[in-house]
């Protein structure tokens, strides 16, 4: 998959909404239920650092950046409402950036 596209996303949350947040967030998700209605999507991983507290990263991989953008498209008026439902879980969010996926 070499043109696998990887996005990337920093949050830090207070720990009162961690429980809300990872249902959110994680791989079986609203987001990722709302992701999971496009083609192309293939899966979010949701990490939590150990070392700090209330940081989490956000890993949804999708067949390839077009694929990403037709959702965007596609689902815009949902994906701006699930953003505005969510706000309020987070003190800080960052995107990280689009990656490429390495095949070994």
């Amino acid at each position: 998959m070499p043109d696998t596209c990887v996005y990337v996303w920093e949050f830090i949350i207070d720990d009162a909404r961690r429980v809300e947040f990872e249902h959110h967030y994680g791989p079986r998700g609203t987001w990722a239920a709302l992701f999971g209605r496009a083609r192309g999507y293939l899966g979010t991983e949701l990490l939590r650092d150990e070392a700090t507290a209330g940081r989490y990263l956000t890993i949804d991989r999708w067949q390839s950046t077009a694929a990403y953008r037709s959702f965007r498209s596609e689902f815009a008026a949902e994906y701006s409402a699930l953003d505005l439902q969510c706000e309020a879980l987070t003190r800080e969010e960052r995107a990280l950036g689009c990656f490429t996926e390495i095949a070994s």
